[in-house]
């Protein structure tokens, strides 16, 4: 009897022995895996945040390769003209100088300057420069005409890039313009691309764009 009773105790250490080490590795497998799992769904959650974030931001910023030619600092980068009112603050940036004095030669400098929630779509010197000079020179002596094609570029409310994707905007002067695009890619009219957007001024949002729009 104590001879079974002993054999029956040493198996069952032997057994217990056995099973207790698959037991805490299974425990330690599962663990880690949940540990690891819960690792990994907060790295795949956390791009998607960030790349939210960046994507929200990046709208309230300048944007287009055009960009690339502004000033870093000074009255003519994008801090300096943020602090100035529009016709001010394109007279302080070299790649606009033929609409500002286009400007003023209409007599548009404190109309656009006393304005408050404006958007200017507002043409290059090389966008200007696409029209034949002769042309050119025409509509720079005529005042009336000059002040039309003017006005056609400016909108009374502050366009955001998000309206720019299917967007048609009544201008001061009293025609309409189309935009088309999305991301950072976008047109007006079909015609003009906008090469330097969602630039900031005192009073307007500047969308510099490389073809000059002519009013119906």
């Amino acid at each position: 009897m104590t001879t079974t009773l002993r054999f029956r105790r040493t198996a069952l250490a032997v057994a217990t022995a056995a099973v207790l080490p698959f037991a805490l590795a299974a425990c330690s497998d599962s663990t880690k895996d949940s540990a690891s799992g819960s690792t990994a769904d907060s790295a795949s959650a956390a791009p998607s945040a960030a790349a939210s974030t960046d994507d929200s931001m990046s709208m309230d910023k300048p944007f287009g390769a055009g960009c690339a030619g502004v000033p870093a600092s000074g009255a003519g980068s994008f801090d300096g003209m943020a602090k100035d009112p529009v016709a001010t603050a394109a007279s302080n940036n070299p790649a606009l100088s033929t609409l500002v004095a286009a400007v003023k030669q209409a007599g548009l400098v404190d109309t656009l300057n006393n304005a408050k929630d404006l958007t200017v779509f507002a043409p290059t010197n090389d966008a200007f420069a696409k029209i034949p000079k002769a042309d050119l020179d025409k509509v720079l002596a005529d005042k009336a005409t000059l002040t039309k094609i003017l006005t056609y570029h400016v909108v009374g409310q502050q366009i955001t890039p998000k309206q720019l994707e299917n967007g048609s905007f009544d201008t001061l002067e009293k025609g309409k313009l189309t935009t088309t695009g999305s991301g950072t890619s976008y047109q007006v009219n079909g015609t003009s691309n906008v090469v330097c957007g969602n630039v900031k001024t005192a009073n307007a949002t500047v969308y510099i764009v490389d073809t000059v729009l002519m009013p119906k």
